[in-house]
């Protein structure tokens, strides 16, 4: 079971003190954190702007809907609208009532995009006529949504499109009722809003970082538990997740500033599984060492990492250079399985290591409420974590282009929030409960003698943690 030094460790942690209705407080707390941003995310802006525009309206006659051309233009556009999609769904009419009747075809869409300049000059933002091969599936109900184009940078005040269809062959008596063309882009006040809250969460992630490293600099790093070394890197990588950065998607016309905010929330997204391995499988041990310890699990984090940033970095990229690019559905199908396997080996390890330290250490002093706490702890944010994912993509995920699709991005301000918050309110729980409790900050330089665990049956808090120290502190006195 190892040498457990971290028992004997100077560095005592606010968690020992706590009674059992503090320990149930902590997560009250952490709770109705979260529910504050659901609220406030209810009450704010929507996120999405849809701007329909149908054939009818464009005065294309019924007999061009296959085919075109379609002319649009997306209206006023500022910085603070983001990004640019363009949509397109058919409408059909002819099929027999209550059929079950499903049809698939592949044709071919041609469009060519110019950005529209203050006074009025055309930009070719696509060279010429480009042709993509798209997929149509239609049943008696409604027919797929069409991804034409994807604008990662708004660089114009305006944008027109020129679109062609062609190879569009319908079943015999069905005919087409009209087409329906989208443009969707961010709502100003969501992205005012998003300014807001990312540089509030930056300057409480700071602020935390910076109160939690200074109540721990009077101990030696090697005194340190297990948790409280991580916390120590997390929080710097929460810092980053907020993306400091993010003021300046608005500022220049770049994919840098898009491209460091994925990787920066790759990189803790991955920090935060690598914790949750180096703490239940640290633990109960004394010793870590790089190659047995730490190696299997860097090769199986560094695996996820590199394959998050690939699929949503390599898609940025291409999209920001050419808005018409598809992913090569092919090759993404292969990755994401890949990924969907590396993933699953992580939880069945994790599940393992989770096991093993229960069943190992559920008796001894001080490991039983640290292991509780991180269990609890963790499974709520995957839970709630988990619930946000499904609800935010649903099945979108399992189709082949879901990430080109403007489900990726957030839908309302609810999303926004509780998706940044739920980490950062995490985060912010584990700093205070990791830090040193106010004995130790005051006897920082008595808790170096060594001492025995206390009795576990002497008291009636929690895990007799609270009534120990002090009891200790009085006789250190």
């Amino acid at each position: 079971m190892g040498n457990y030094r971290e028992i004997d460790s100077p560095v005592q942690m606010r968690l020992y003190t706590l009674t059992k209705y503090q320990f149930v407080l902590v997560f009250v707390g952490f709770l109705v954190a979260f529910l504050m941003m659901f609220l406030i995310g209810i009450l704010g802006p929507s996120a999405i702007v849809n701007n329909v525009k149908t054939a009818k309206d464009l005065g294309v006659p019924p007999k061009n809907f296959l085919t075109g051309p379609f002319v649009l233009n997306s209206g006023m556009l500022t910085h603070f609208n983001q990004e640019l999609w363009l949509f397109c769904q058919f409408q059909l009419t002819g099929f027999a009532p209550n059929s079950k009747y499903k049809f698939e075809r592949k044709f071919n869409i041609s469009a060519q995009l110019m950005g529209i300049t203050k006074d009025t000059s055309y930009k070719s933002v696509t060279h010429t006529f480009q042709n993509i091969t798209n997929l149509l599936t239609c049943d008696i109900n409604s027919c797929n949504s069409i991804v034409l184009y994807h604008l990662g940078t708004l660089d114009y005040s305006s944008y027109s499109g020129k679109i062609f269809f062609y190879g569009l062959h319908l079943p015999r008596s069905i005919k087409v009722r009209n087409v329906i063309f989208s443009f969707r882009y961010f709502e100003d006040q969501f992205t005012q809003m998003q300014i807001w809250f990312r540089f509030a969460f930056l300057v409480l992630s700071f602020t935390v970082t910076c109160l939690y490293m200074h109540s721990l600099r009077r101990f030696p790093v090697h005194d340190w538990c297990i948790e409280q070394k991580w916390l120590s890197a997390l929080l710097p990588l929460l810092l980053l997740y907020n993306d400091p950065l993010f003021p300046l998607n608005f500022l220049i016309s770049s994919w840098v500033p898009s491209c460091f905010d994925i990787i920066f929330q790759a990189s803790f997204l991955a920090a935060i599984l690598m914790f949750w391995l180096c703490a239940f499988h640290g633990i109960g041990q004394s010793e870590r060492h790089l190659i047995p310890f730490y190696l299997p699990k860097f090769i199986m984090i560094g695996i996820i990492w590199v394959t998050l940033c690939t699929l949503l970095g390599w898609q940025r990229y291409n999209e920001l250079l050419d808005p018409l690019f598809k992913v090569d559905v092919k090759h993404f199908i292969g990755l994401k399985l890949f990924f969907s396997v590396v993933m699953l080996i992580y939880v069945i390890y994790l599940i393992i290591l989770i096991v093993k330290a229960f069943k190992d250490l559920t008796s001894v002093p001080f490991f039983d409420i640290r292991l509780k706490f991180l269990t609890i702890l963790m499974s709520m944010v995957m839970l709630i974590g988990l619930s946000l994912v499904f609800v935010r993509f649903g099945l979108v995920v399992f189709q082949n282009d879901f990430l080109m699709d403007i489900s990726l991005n957030y839908h309302n301000s609810t999303e926004f929030l509780t998706s940044y918050g739920l980490f950062n309110i995490y985060i912010f729980t584990m700093a205070f409960i990791y830090s040193p409790s106010a004995i130790a900050i005051k006897e920082a330089s008595m808790w170096s003698l060594s001492f025995s665990a206390p009795n576990e049956n002497e008291d009636d808090t929690l895990f007799q943690r609270k009534s120990t120290y002090e009891a200790m502190y009085k006789e250190i006195k």
